[in-house]
């Protein structure tokens, strides 16, 4: 897939962790069908391959899925072998590499100017600053633009709706969001509040976007 252009496009990336397989695979079809196009099933969740596998079946070939908390080779491997189209991990390293060896875009967690420039060399598509909030928040990532104009900058930690706003004004070319916009439901709460926010989300990135 073509990542750069998937983030560039969306702006937003769903973040899925879940202790209850059957919750996170509902959770990531109802995000896909409330319009959400990127999504990530962190690796840390309960049988996470398996999610990734029926969630790819479901949503077919053509709707990006990624794997998150992508560590390792055998991490990369397994993701890609679950079908998953793109890896996201929190740092760099071996997944990484293993990773873009495998033919599959990355989105690799960074934090700091070395450590994106480093990330270039490992042959990341995109960077995942992570944790956002402790690294200094909008104004941070407005900071790094100005050495940075042409890197693909997602801020991932602490993003909520009135954050998502901030980091996209502040030149972020999308935002990846976990809790604030999953809330329990990939542990088995409640699906309609999973759409409200969806629908909240997608409202504040078309928002920054006009």
């Amino acid at each position: 897939m073509d990542l750069r252009a998937a983030l560039t496009a969306h702006r937003l990336v769903a973040i899925v962790r879940g202790d209850d397989p059957e919750a996170a695979l509902r959770t990531v079809l109802t995000l896909a069908d409330e319009g959400v196009g990127l999504i990530e099933v962190s690796l840390t969740g309960r049988d996470a391959l398996s999610v990734i596998e029926r969630a790819r079946e479901a949503l077919g070939p053509d709707r990006p899925l990624g794997a998150g908390t992508v560590l390792t080779a055998d991490d990369a491997r397994a993701a890609r072998d679950a079908g998953a189209d793109f890896a996201v991990t929190p740092a760099l390293g071996e997944g990484v590499t293993a990773a873009h060896a495998l033919g599959l875009p990355v989105l690799a967690g960074v934090m700091t100017p070395t450590e994106i420039v480093t990330a270039r060399g490992q042959g990341a598509t995109g960077l995942k600053v992570f944790p956002a909030a402790q690294a200094g928040g909008p104004a941070y990532l407005r900071a790094l633009r100005g050495p940075f104009p042409h890197e693909l900058l997602v801020p991932v930690g602490g993003v909520d709706e009135a954050a998502a706003r901030a980091y996209l004004a502040a030149g972020a070319t999308a935002v990846g969001v976990g809790s604030p916009l999953i809330g329990d439901a990939a542990d088995g709460g409640g699906h309609s509040a999973l759409r409200e926010r969806a629908r909240a989300f997608l409202a504040a990135v078309r928002e920054a976007t006009a």
